[in-house]
């Protein structure tokens, strides 16, 4: 099956995100990204760059690997 690292990324984000407590706009100024661009990147509409990658992992206390971990409910879909 074709993996989807946009996918991959925008579900872990989201997840490591509310697993921190945060609202997307509390992550966007932590991160000094703008909310809809938080927004989009969660709900896998934008391709996002390596440097933002950087600033949204910081802003989360991860490492940028996390984004990009497959977690169990994929593996099975």
């Amino acid at each position: 099956m074709k993996k989807d690292i946009i996918k991959t990324f925008s579900k872990n984000m989201k997840r490591i995100r509310v697993n921190a407590q945060l609202t997307q706009e509390e992550l966007s100024f932590s991160s000094e990204l703008h909310r809809n661009y938080i927004s989009d990147a969660e709900r896998g509409k934008r391709n996002i760059s390596l440097k933002s990658v950087e600033k949204i992992a910081k802003a989360l206390n991860v490492e940028p690997i996390e984004f990009f971990r497959e977690i169990e409910e994929e593996k099975e879909n």
